[in-house]
């Protein structure tokens, strides 16, 4: 049974009068649509008026995960860097940390943009980020102001919403197109399958957006499947873009999608197309990569002849262009955000057969700020319109914020495995450490696009098993060990397992398969010999039956109607007290 958005406020008012529910702001139950309140400032605009620098410039955008509209985005206030290469490092600050380390202000614009802190207020203060209409009006600008510019897409652009679902990535290829996108590489593109993908890069992109990636071959002869790098001329400078599609691909989704293709982070055979590229005259190479950032900075570490690498795949949002030194020089290594918050702008003075220097901006997209370009929105608009209902179905309401990134779990998370263990009847559920999906403030309505922007993949369905207690840890272990290795090269995934029931401790400092213990459920340790009832989702298996998460969910939040968290399921975390990747203030 659904509810309409009369019903849906006649229970919160109920609700209320009974105490089950009070906004937690004086916004009220749907006051989050208020224009941004200046703050002193006499035109909020003059924050993108950016001086032109230099004679070449990249803008770049990221992990936008399909979200053509503007959303809410809360920053993680767990960002665990474990080891000597990522502890206390850039990107993992999270809050009052964060704002030291880049010297940014309390509650203000910037804080809003980059941390967790005062979220919900701050939310209202300042309105929704992203949207493809406003990212298009401010990237229309920035090219004006920047003849020549070049606009990079870093890949996991068609997942992340029911629109790009429903219509096979249409809406964002589309999309990318009317944006001005002139490169890119991917990630979540290739969960839509080899013949879809070759099909949009060869009729919709071809002659207008390349798609480049050196790290992926074929499986039988080992050629490369897409062109390594691209050369463009920006005033009269040739300057290489070199593309690395994220390098665990079959690791982290179904190999089944791309089972004639190799990945791999692939360094040396990077070393010779940066070589070539030289060769072939590019004056300035940067790397388009979807490599998370630990990756990143590691390989620039490593590699020579690298101007820069503009990457994706963790999310992280970075104020600054962070310097690498090498055996070739330095190499720029910067992180544009997520969900289509931030366009990074990045500005070289090219003269006398060398770079004398850069500028670089990370650029909130605050929609409020800025007027939506009506071509994307009429893009927009016609691509929702078949879809409105659907899309504007109210689930229930929500008592919490809710949220999904951070290392363990989020308010969201939390939602999805306790649906899991209610629907499926389960003892204990999993959910995928994934690092999209919007952002929700208390008092909101859930409908089915907020639940579609959690949940929406190719690969959604639901399964119910036995494990014993020795493969739940094995398994906890292996995730572990996958998120919080020493060494970014062999970071494969997302975050940890979200996980409904079961209760762990965690050092995260800890050896390979000694970081999980004090495993419990109900308060009773886990036995290692004893089978435990699971529900999980995003499976690996080409054949995986049973029914869709978003309709677990959506079931489930029908029948809570009023959505109120009682405890998030973090594990007890050791050994993390020093670590500026951890703060709940």
């Amino acid at each position: 049974m659904s509810f309409s958005r009369r019903e849906f406020l006649q229970l919160m008012g109920a609700a209320i009068a009974t105490g089950l529910w009070a906004p937690k702001s004086s916004y009220g139950i749907n006051g989050i649509e208020k224009s941004f309140d200046p703050d002193g400032r006499s035109n909020p605009s003059e924050m993108y008026n950016i001086p032109s620098f230099g004679n070449v410039s990249l803008l770049h955008f990221t992990d936008c995960h399909a979200q053509l509209t503007p959303t809410f985005y809360r920053e993680p206030d767990i960002h665990l860097g474990i080891g000597e290469q990522m502890k206390n490092r850039v990107p993992h600050y999270v809050g009052k940390y964060f704002l030291d380390r880049y010297n940014i202000d309390y509650r203000t614009d910037k804080a809003y943009a980059l941390t967790f802190l005062d979220f919900p207020e701050l939310a209202v203060k300042y309105g929704k980020t992203g949207g493809f209409a406003h990212m298009a009006t401010l990237v229309k600008r920035l090219r004006a102001e920047r003849p020549g510019s070049l606009l990079l897409d870093g890949g996991d652009s068609w997942q992340g919403s029911a629109t790009a679902l429903w219509t096979n990535a249409q809406d964002m290829v589309d999309a990318a197109l009317l944006l001005g996108v002139d490169v890119m590489t991917g990630h979540w593109e290739f969960t839509y399958g080899i013949e879809r993908l070759m099909e949009v890069l060869e009729n919709d992109f071809a002659g207008k957006i390349d798609f480049v990636a050196q790290n992926i071959v074929d499986l039988e002869f080992e050629d490369p499947v897409f062109s390594p790098y691209v050369i463009k001329e920006i005033n009269n400078v040739p300057v290489a873009i070199i593309g690395q599609a994220f390098p665990y691909t079959p690791i982290a989704n179904p190999r089944h999608f791309v089972a004639d293709w190799q990945f791999g982070i692939h360094e040396e055979r990077l070393q010779k197309v940066i070589q070539d590229a030289r060769g072939n005259g590019a004056k300035i190479v940067v790397l388009l990569s979807h490599n998370g950032m630990d990756i990143d900075l590691k390989m620039a570490s490593r590699v020579s002849g690298l101007d820069a690498i503009l990457g994706g795949h963790t999310h992280d949002a970075v104020p600054i262009a962070v310097e690498i030194k090498n055996r070739g020089g330095m190499t720029l290594v910067v992180n544009s955000g997520t969900t289509g918050k931030f366009i990074s702008v990045l500005d070289f003075d090219y003269r006398n057969g060398k770079i004398q220097d850069y500028k670089f901006h990370l650029v909130p997209v605050f929609s409020n700020f800025l007027e939506a370009d009506a071509t994307m929105a009429a893009h927009i608009a016609k691509v929702r319109k078949p879809f409105e209902s659907k899309l504007a179905e109210p689930l229930a309401v929500t008592n919490e914020l809710l949220y999904r990134r951070g290392t363990f779990n989020g308010t969201f998370d939390q939602i999805i495995v306790d649906a899991l263990m209610a629907t499926m009847d389960t003892e204990i559920a999993f959910s995928p450490g994934f690092r999209w999906g919007t952002t929700m403030l208390p008092g909101q309505i859930i409908t089915m696009e907020d639940l579609m922007s959690q949940t929406a993949i190719t690969y959604p369905e639901v399964r119910k098993n036995d494990m014993s207690g020795a493969r739940l840890k094995e398994v906890l272990e292996d995730i572990a060990d996958n998120r919080f290795s020493h060494d970014p090269y062999f970071q494969q995934g997302g975050d940890m397992v979200r996980i409904g029931g079961l209760s762990y401790t965690i050092d995260p400092t800890a050896a390979r398969n000694k970081r999980i213990i004090n495993m419990e459920l109900n308060g009773k340790a886990i036995q290692a010999n004893k089978n435990y009832t699971v529900a999980a989702w995003a499976g690996m298996d080409k054949d995986q039956q049973g029914p869709k998460i978003w309709d677990v969910v959506a079931n489930y939040l029908r029948d809570q109607k009023v959505v109120a968290i009682n405890e998030l399921n973090l594990p007890t975390v050791k050994n993390v007290q020093d670590n500026k990747g951890f703060a709940k203030t």
